[in-house]
């Protein structure tokens, strides 16, 4: 039974949060403009991370833009942003006046494959807005995204296809935590954007 008409934005967790869920949000041919040219033209790095004193270097790639270079450390690791590029402009301004919220840096995650995910975590950094909104924009491969109640453990799943949009508010962060499950069954690469805002 389908609860929601199609693109029809809704909140996804059932409390402690809101995460607004606005479907595909451009046409098929875009997004493939998009993921062609970011995936050609990013600078991608290996994401890096520090868990236990041990360092790791990920086969996710990674890069960070904003409106100023400012410092993002996470994971043991610290980056400054790099300036917009122009589709970089355009799909923050698409995805501003969609959400109306504004945003001044995003980070750039590129998945090579289902074999490449990510474990659960918060976005709660201190140099992030508290409670503040990040924006979650796919490109590429569809992926099942999860989160995972801090107390009560629910989970609740949706699936992130090539042009969607998910909206995380509120005290999401403070009371969620989110993944990418790794899968055999995707074998291209998807493209995510999480547009933020940094507090210096």
């Amino acid at each position: 039974m389908q609860l929601f008409p199609v693109n029809q934005p809704h909140n996804i967790l059932p409390f402690d949060g809101v995460v607004i869920d606005y479907g595909t949000i451009i046409p098929p041919a875009l997004s493939k403009k998009y993921f062609t040219n970011l995936f050609n033209e990013i600078p991608w790095t290996n994401d890096e991370a520090v868990i236990y004193g041990k360092h790791y270097i990920t086969k996710r790639k990674v890069a960070w833009y904003g409106d100023a270079p400012f410092s993002y450390s996470y994971s043991g690791n610290t980056r400054k942003a790099l300036k917009w590029t122009n589709d970089l402009i355009e799909i923050k301004q698409l995805i501003e006046n969609t959400c109306k919220t504004s945003f001044n840096s995003c980070l750039l995650n590129l998945y090579h494959n289902g074999q490449e995910g990510m474990a659960w975590h918060s976005d709660d950094e201190k140099t992030l807005l508290k409670n503040g909104a990040i924006a979650s924009f796919s490109l590429g491969a569809t992926r099942k995204f999860m989160f995972k109640h801090k107390t009560t453990k629910e989970t609740i799943g949706t699936i992130l296809t090539n042009g969607s949009l998910l909206l995380m508010m509120g005290s999401t962060q403070s009371n969620w935590l989110h993944s990418l499950p790794k899968t055999t069954k995707v074998t291209s690469p998807r493209i995510n954007l999480t547009f933020r805002t940094i507090v210096e």
